[in-house]
């Protein structure tokens, strides 16, 4: 998981909501058993309609989505996260995610940013009159800026989560953290209780 502190770039505005995770990753993507290129699939049955916001050139490149409410419901696929990084999207915006597309955000790397409702509409109605419209993104300071519209506005982290973002770490990096004092406790284990065996050199 790469560290992020400041994401400053152009958004698509998906003015749909309660979009679910089956709307973000249909199933026939999940028979994937690679982490990687699902962002062919992402929003797939709408992309089909080329007046779909995605099939707008004037937001090609465009690294931050900004979302309805109530956006990643349905089945906890991780599958919903990795398609949305993996098309280039950094940071998702809404005034409501669900719990569990929220957690999968954050142990992923991709930046949930929960905004006030009237601040969420205002984004939307702003990036679809402008697609150059810079917004801003600080994990340093959980802070959303939008100079063009003098919005400056804080958004919610717990301190553990904002570290992980800050230092690039998911679940592995942090265990990792603690590797050795896990190789302590493993020196005092006693020998009749199982054990992992590092792979043989081949």
């Amino acid at each position: 998981m790469k560290a992020v502190r400041i994401v400053s770039g152009r958004a698509v505005p998906l003015n749909r909501s309660d979009v679910d995770t089956d709307q973000i990753i249909p199933s026939d993507w999940l028979k994937r058993v690679e982490r990687t290129g699902f962002g062919k699939g992402l929003f797939s049955e709408w992309r089909d309609d080329r007046s779909f916001v995605l099939n707008d050139e004037r937001f090609f490149d465009a690294n931050i989505l900004v979302a309805g409410p109530n956006f990643g419901t349905g089945s906890s696929r991780e599958h919903a996260v990795w398609a949305i990084m993996d098309y280039g999207f950094d940071v998702v915006i809404s005034s409501r995610f669900a719990d569990i597309f929220r957690n999968n955000c954050t142990k992923n790397g991709l930046v949930p940013v929960t905004v006030p409702v009237a601040i969420a509409e205002q984004l939307l109605a702003a990036v679809e009159a402008d697609p150059s419209l810079e917004i801003t993104v600080d994990m340093e300071r959980l802070l959303l800026e939008v100079p063009a519209l003098g919005i400056s506005q804080p958004f919610p982290f717990d301190a553990a989560t904002q570290e992980r973002f800050l230092e690039g770490l998911d679940d592995i990096g942090i265990t990792m953290r603690h590797v050795d004092a896990i190789t302590a406790y493993e020196k005092t284990r006693p020998a009749w209780l199982p054990t992992v065996n590092a792979p043989a050199a081949s």
